[in-house]
Order: C-alpha cells, then structure tokens, then sequence
C-alpha cells in the first residue's frame, strides 16, 4: 500500500457495485465541497482527505486512513461524521483545477497510473454547479 494520497475518494453505484472516483487537487481546491454534493446525488464517501491506494487483481483500490474513516471535511463547516464505504476499486481519476477557463472544451482522452493501473482522467472545475454532473457522464454513472 502506498503513502496517503492527498485526495478524496467517491463511490458511485454501477450494475449492483460501488464504482471508485478519486478526485485529486491541492489543498482548498474543492474537493470536499464537490464531495457533498455528490453525496446529495446518491454518491457515498468511501475517503476525504487522504486516500490509502493499492492495486489487487489488476485493479486499483482505495481506503480512508483508520483516523480519518468516516470523516468529511468541510471548509467553513467542520469535521462532520458521515456514513461511508469501507473501500471501492478506482475506475476513473478526476483533478480539481481553478478556474473553469484553464479546462478545454473538448478535452482529448487522457490517464493515468494509480498503483500501476492505467486510468482515465479528466480535469474539473469543482466548484462548478455542473460539476456533478460533469462527473457522472464522465464515469457513465446514471443517478443513484
């Protein structure tokens, strides 16, 4: 298992699974605000903050931290306790970039490597109220 990741790691619910989305970006990027609102759409937290990755069956899996599982910071908020997962295989890798203008309109395919998986990415203005959405077509996940 790898050092934590400075990251946020979402499930989204796809042919009876929970599918991992890493999101990944400094800290104050919006991360965990774009977390919330995923949660709002049926998504569940599986890690916030720091994400502990790992492959296994050629398969990239995260965790929460034990010290942070069940955690969810939210700026101007607090530390809250939410229901979680206790861990989701990695399908796909989002990075959160400021501001919107720095994303391109139709942005070629990429990946990248997570614990020796090969992943697609796609950068993301988080703090876009169409950032959910974006997020769900992306990863193909219909509204949980």
């Amino acid at each position: 298992m790898s050092d934590p990741l400075h990251a946020t790691l979402m499930a989204f619910r796809e042919d009876g699974a929970w599918r991992g989305l890493l999101l990944r970006g400094p800290s104050g990027a919006g991360k965990s605000d774009l977390a919330l609102r995923l949660m709002g759409r049926g998504w569940r937290l599986v890690a916030d903050d720091r994400v502990l990755v790992w492959s296994s069956g050629g398969a990239a899996w995260g965790r929460a931290p034990d010290v942070l599982w069940g955690l969810l910071e939210i700026r101007g908020v607090g530390v809250l306790s939410v229901p979680v997962l206790r861990l989701a295989e990695i399908v796909a890798v989002a990075d959160c970039v400021k501001p919107a203008a720095e994303l391109d309109r139709t942005p070629l395919p990429e990946t990248t490597d997570m614990a020796g998986v090969r992943l697609p990415l796609r950068r993301i203005s988080p703090l876009e109220s169409a950032a959910p959405d974006k997020l769900a077509a992306f990863c193909g996940a219909r509204r949980v």
